[in-house]
This record gives C-alpha cells, structure tokens and sequence, in this order.
C-alpha cells in the first residue's frame, strides 16, 4: 500500500511579497527550499495561520539569503503582506517505509525568514 505523508515543512514565515498579476506559485528563499528538502515545481500546500486558508500550488526558487515569501497569481489574494505562514510538502512512500520516515521541518526566524543556525 502507498500512503502520502509529510516530507517537508517550513513553519511559520512571514509573507514578503503577494504579486497578483503573475502567473501563478509561491516563490521560496532558496536556502529554504533546501534545508526542507523541496525542490522548483514542486507542489506544496499552503496554511495561512492569520486566516485559516489552505490552498495548494507549486515552488519557485528565490534568491538564496533573501527571505523573500511571495505569494504569485491568484494564490496573492488569500495572503496579505506580513502574514504567517507554513509551508507543506508531501511525498507518497510505501506503508512500511513511512513508519520510519522522518520529514525535513525547518524553523526560520520569523521576522527576518532567515535560518539561524
């Protein structure tokens, strides 16, 4: 049996840049993109902490070190600047395996969307 489990998360960063007229995703700091384990085009869910929402759409890679969060297209009208947000990916494994499966959380500075270590 495959089941999907949580293979990335990056919890709880702040929005920089909502830009509506764009064609659509989410544009990641690229050092965290990395130290989660998420790769450009992969599609991840989104939680809005400030508004409840949760949609999904697919990654694209920003500067490294800039800890810059946009949300793109339409995805920019369920965020406002400065909202929290977290960041999930998913991956599909086999039963067994996922019971010793562990995902890559990352914890960055909330204000700055920096990793601190």
């Amino acid at each position: 049996m495959q089941i999907q489990i949580l293979k990335s998360k990056i919890h709880r960063v702040r929005v920089t840049q909502a830009e509506l007229d764009y064609i659509g995703s989410i544009t990641i700091d690229e050092r965290l993109m990395i130290a989660a384990n998420i790769i450009e085009g992969e599609r991840v869910q989104i939680v809005n902490v400030n508004n409840g929402e949760r949609f999904e759409t697919y990654v694209i890679k920003g500067e490294p070190n800039s800890g810059n969060i946009c949300l793109n297209g339409p995805a920019a009208r369920r965020v406002a600047i400065n909202d929290i947000i977290i960041i999930l990916g998913y991956g599909i494994m086999d039963f067994e395996e996922a019971k010793l499966f562990k995902p890559a959380l990352v914890f960055p500075n909330e204000k700055t969307n920096l990793l601190t270590s």
